[in-house]
């Protein structure tokens, strides 16, 4: 148990417990993830943490929206191009950062053959993409892209190269590797292919 003030019961809590929750995913994964462990690292009593959460599925679960959340913020600049490039900007520095590369890790657990999270862990991930899908909506009524862009196919079509490059081939990503995802991204929804 930390020696450092009781934090507790409100929103600092909350906080504290999801960070500790990223950071044990980060340096331990998913199968040795313990609740035990968390409360430590926050500085809680495990029973602080069932009182929150009712199981470690569900305390993973809501650390890794509450990341995804935080650290790819859905832009609104007024031009879908724009929006585009900053929405796989913010996906890459996510990636690239230890609570992006604890989540990606989480998520490829039963991969590597190891246990794997429940579903609601990816529910985190479509919850990104619903909540990307103004930057798109918002671009076909400003007439920048046409009527009948479907805007999950461009966001996943955006943000597919990305993931491909981090998880597939193993290749770093940067802001040159979103640009041309942003890139390929246009190019295909003016060319109607999301129709």
């Amino acid at each position: 148990m930390s020696s450092a003030a009781p934090l507790g019961r409100g929103p600092k809590v909350r906080a504290a417990v999801l960070a500790a929750t990223v950071d044990e995913l980060s340096e331990h994964g998913y199968a040795a993830f313990t609740v035990d462990n968390v409360a430590q690292r926050a500085g809680v009593h495990k029973t602080t943490v069932y009182r929150r959460w009712s199981d470690r599925d569900a305390l993973i679960a809501d650390a890794l929206a509450e990341s995804i959340e935080a650290e790819i913020p859905i832009p609104d600049t007024g031009s879908v191009e724009d929006d585009l490039r900053a929405l796989a900007r913010s996906l890459v520095v996510w990636i690239s950062s230890p609570s992006g590369r604890a989540v990606l890790a989480v998520m490829l657990a039963n991969v590597a053959g190891q246990p794997a999270p429940p579903d609601t862990t990816r529910h985190a991930f479509r919850d990104r993409i619903r909540k990307a899908l103004p930057v798109v909506t918002r671009a076909v009524e400003r007439g920048e892209l046409p009527a009948d862009t479907n805007p999950v196919e461009l966001i996943k079509t955006l943000v597919a190269p990305i993931y491909f490059r981090a998880l597939i081939t193993g290749e770093s990503v940067d802001d040159r590797t979103a640009d041309a995802a942003a890139a390929v991204a246009m190019t295909a929804a003016r060319a109607g292919l999301f129709g």
